[in-house]
């Protein structure tokens, strides 16, 4: 029962988030529910904390963590592996690639050269790899990030995401790239799913199917690189203490796996499919609504400009980079 009223605080701020995401504004530049939901709960967290109980902050803690992960195994319903295969080997090295070099390289940039915590620096450079805020609250559990730094990260992908999206027709437009290289640079590049559903449906049909399953394939990584993460962080803590630190398994990520075969060998009825995406969705926005709420706007303040410097650089690296591993991995596989 201690956990009722901050779940039904996190609903109620959802639920506003969606009404406020279906607005004609919010449709043409592709303002999802949990975009939305954050920062409804930043504003309520700063501005009117003192009116929150306390026997509320139980189930908003329980919505950031529990919520969170039922939220992102429910995600795999979003994906198919025929679509994966569809793309073929190209989309997929690509996606290999542009993932693993901007984590590892985001990651060395942040703390070596900027200065940032570790959490700040992976959670920014996950974001702008794998698939924004999603990734970004996937992959807060695995580093234990705290709620500012993953406000922080959240934020500076959305920026630079959201800039992509407008930038990208305009690329395809001046530079007259063919429609099978732009639709897998696209989907290689583009930080969130929505964006690249808008970037990719205004250069064409046809580069909006193509650019759209290879960001899916690219959100399919998620759960091995957690898996990955975790063991790597265990192996760094074991050499920085000399204790050998328990192994956390992000089970939920393998869950998601399982929710994308399920959806891949159509199990269940197709409503039942859509509605589970849906929930995905709601429990997500919950989960950030909670997140906005822990966020303490000083704390964000006294990181200063870093994190934005860092996705920045990340953003560059996407649209150059990106497009350079794009043509290296037809020329390769074709």
């Amino acid at each position: 029962m201690k956990y009722i009223s901050g779940i039904l605080v996190t609903l109620f701020m959802a639920l506003i988030s969606f009404q406020i995401s279906s607005l004609p504004f919010c449709k043409t530049y592709q303002l999802s529910p949990l975009v939305i939901c954050i920062v409804l709960g930043m504003l309520i967290g700063n501005l009117l904390h003192q009116y929150i109980p306390e026997s509320c902050m139980h189930g908003i803690r329980f919505s950031q963590q529990k919520l969170l992960r039922l939220g992102v195994i429910l995600y795999g319903f979003f994906i198919t592996f025929q679509q994966i295969a569809a793309v073929g080997m190209t989309g997929l090295l690509t996606d290999v690639l542009i993932i693993s070099t901007t984590f590892v390289g985001g990651t060395f940039i942040g703390i070596r050269l900027l200065g940032l915590d570790k959490e700040t620096a992976m959670l920014t450079a996950v974001g702008s790899s794998i698939c924004g805020a999603a990734a970004i609250l996937g992959t807060e559990p695995v580093v234990k990030s705290k709620s500012h730094q993953t406000a922080i990260a959240v934020a500076t992908v959305v920026i630079f995401g959201t800039l992509g999206m407008f930038l990208y027709p305009f690329i395809f437009h001046i530079f007259n790239i063919t429609a099978d290289t732009m639709g897998i640079y696209t989907g290689a590049t583009i930080h969130e799913v929505a964006q690249v559903v808008a970037a990719g449906n205004a250069m064409g049909s046809e580069i909006g199917a193509t650019s759209v399953i290879v960001k899916l394939t690219r959100v399919m990584m998620l759960a091995p690189f957690l898996i990955i993460l975790s063991f790597y962080l265990n192996r760094s803590t074991k050499e920085s203490t000399g204790h050998q630190a328990k192994i956390v398994i992000p089970w939920f990520a393998i869950l998601f796996v399982a929710a994308a075969g399920i959806n891949s060998a159509q199990l269940l009825p197709q409503a039942l499919v859509n509605s589970l995406s849906q929930a995905s969705v709601l429990f997500l926005s919950m989960a950030m609504g909670a997140l906005g709420i822990e966020t303490n706007i000083g704390k964000i303040r006294g990181v200063g400009l870093k994190p934005i410097i860092l996705a920045g650089v990340l953003w560059i690296w996407l649209l150059i980079g990106g497009y350079g591993m794009t043509m290296a991995a037809q020329q390769l596989l074709n």
